[in-house]
């Protein structure tokens, strides 16, 4: 069982980066309008865009600048720091 757990967890946080490359490349892709009409633009954004939203909901741009992204990007990076403590109270208790 703990085998599992640990599988579990290296799995999640090996999602989340894929993940977090992912928002990367669709956040550098608003730099150049015309590569988000490809094919692989579209894919992106659908897999980017309801958790970009999501934060960009409650934080509104500073002028020109969008800082929901980065918001964005930090809170990935703190759940999946959150999930190492989370995990490892799980396996003491097996």
């Amino acid at each position: 069982m703990a085998e599992l757990l640990i599988q579990l967890y290296n799995v999640i946080t090996y999602a989340l980066s894929i993940y977090s490359i992912l928002l990367v490349i669709y956040i550098l892709m608003s730099w150049v309008p015309a590569s988000r009409e490809t094919k692989f633009g579209r894919i992106l954004e659908k897999i980017a865009e309801p958790y970009l939203g999501f934060f960009r909901k409650f934080i509104p741009p500073l002028g020109m600048i969008d800082i929901s992204p980065i918001i964005a990007l930090l809170a990935l990076r703190f759940i999946g720091q959150g999930l190492a403590p989370v995990f490892n109270f799980f396996l003491r208790l097996l």
